[in-house]
């Protein structure tokens, strides 16, 4: 075959456009990828389905013009503060919870929308301060050690949780697990439709809950075709505001690394498509800092509207490299059809039908995966286990976060502090400052200053 003959060479790089027809259909694709995840969790936190679809296309859209249009990611709903903000929703607005046919609490979802504008606040903050001290000075203070083991306890701490909804039909809720799982196990590398477990076992639980009665179908005939989502103002004047900024901003310690793990991932792909169409790498993963500015601005605007805490998503960044399409534009046109379906309120009306036992036996998957993503960067990072101050931090970040979860009292430690926890600290809050203040012991007082040899890793 002469050079001539060469295949084309397919793909496109952030600042390429594909043409209309293709943008459109590769932007659905991104928005069908995060829509299950993204709406599960304003299913499980009780927020408006609408408003989380509308604010993740927002969102999206803000975050990339931060980043003046260089990194292509799109953002969702994230699981990671699932469990501060079910206890904060819990806490101060007592009836969110107390009925499983509750599909959507405003007055909670006020109070937890001004912990997520900490979060975005946070999370900027940090991304400038890499950007001054770069990121190696960071990590010493948010070692994988601590950032896994976070992780580790916010998908475990919730197993109560997805026990309790799978409870309400065990039948119904086993089935969905089962298929679920068989869906994301055997359809891998099968295309779009191997991406989408999570859609297409909520779907097989939602026809399996039909015999069983579990469904209204008259929610869906009542409902308004269109409709204009419920938006919310933040409660900033809330007594209840200063716990849920304290509570739920802290769980950007978990997201940060995730955040800056897609950012390399993406960068690696991008460059290998760049040096294939004979273009210069773009090597993104030089914008770290920026990157997290970007995230902020995401859960800021959020925060505003009433949507969901994001985060830009895996199953995107997967879509992407899968279809070798990382085209901002096609990224701006996704954000756009979210922002429509987020009118859409016969679509809302479908989403809340979905039986608690369905999201149970979702939840005790996804739940379990965060977890297990938690021992996976522990894994990747190779930490060092056989060494005692590592297995010191991970153990307390572990035994307070998990155990003091599911042990204690609203799964909150009797350490009250005035404004910011008035009824005490929620145990993964604890627990994350904990394991910094024990890391931080360390990094004042090494061993070393004693004599002490670093114990030899495993060889990984």
């Amino acid at each position: 075959m002469t050079a001539a003959a060469k295949p084309k060479i397919m793909g496109y790089l952030p600042p390429d456009a594909p043409p209309w027809g293709a943008m459109i259909s590769l932007g659905f694709q991104q928005v069908l990828t995060m829509f299950p995840a993204t709406v599960l969790v304003a299913i499980l936190t009780k927020f408006d389905v609408g408003v989380t679809l509308a604010a993740s296309g927002v969102g999206t859209i803000v975050a990339l013009l931060v980043t003046g249009r260089r990194i292509p990611l799109y953002y969702g709903s994230s699981f990671s503060y699932i469990t501060v903000v079910v206890t904060a929703m819990g806490l101060y607005a007592n009836d969110c919870f107390a009925d499983p046919n509750t599909v959507y609490c405003p007055d909670g979802v006020r109070i937890v929308q001004v912990g997520i504008i900490a979060t975005g606040i946070l999370e900027i903050l940090f991304g400038l301060l890499i950007m001054r001290i770069g990121k190696e000075a960071l990590d010493k203070i948010l070692p994988p050690i601590i950032t896994g083991s976070v992780a580790i306890v916010i998908g475990i701490a919730l197993a109560g949780t997805a026990l309790s909804m799978a409870g309400t039909n065990w039948a119904v809720a086993l089935i969905t697990l089962v298929v679920t799982i068989a869906f994301s196990v055997y359809l891998q590398g099968k295309g779009l439709i191997g991406m989408l477990p999570i859609l297409m076992g909520a779907f097989v639980g939602w026809l399996v809950s039909i015999p069983f009665g579990l469904i209204n179908f008259q929610t869906i005939v009542e409902a308004d075709i269109l409709r204009i989502p419920a938006f919310t103002f933040p409660a900033f004047t809330s007594p209840d505001a200063w716990a849920a900024i304290a509570g739920i901003a802290l769980i950007a310690i978990a997201t940060i690394p995730e955040s800056t793990a897609h950012l390399y991932q993406m960068s690696l792909y991008i460059d290998q498509l760049a040096k294939e169409l004979g273009r210069e790498p773009l090597e993104i993963k030089r914008l770290i800092g920026l990157n997290l500015v970007a995230d902020g601005s995401d859960d800021i605007v959020v925060g505003f509207l009433g949507g969901c805490a994001g985060t830009n998503y895996g199953e995107n960044n997967s879509l992407m490299a899968i279809t070798r399409c990382y085209s901002v534009p096609v990224l701006f046109t996704a954000g756009v059809i979210a922002i429509l379906l987020g009118f859409v309120g016969t679509l809302a009306a479908i989403v809340n039908t979905l039986p608690t036992a369905v999201v149970g036996g979702l939840s005790i998957y996804l739940f379990g995966v965060i977890g297990m993503q938690g021992i996976a960067l522990i894994q990747s990072e190779k930490v060092n286990l056989f060494e005692p101050r590592q297995l010191a931090v991970g153990a307390i970040i572990l035994v307070t976060g998990i155990g003091g979860n599911l042990a204690l009292t609203n799964g909150m430690f009797p350490f009250k502090i005035p404004y910011i926890f008035p009824d005490g600290i929620p145990a993964i809050v604890f627990s994350a400052l904990l394991g910094i203040l024990v890391n931080l012991i360390f990094l004042i007082l090494p061993p070393s200053k004693f004599g002490v040899q670093d114990r030899e890793n495993i060889n990984l």
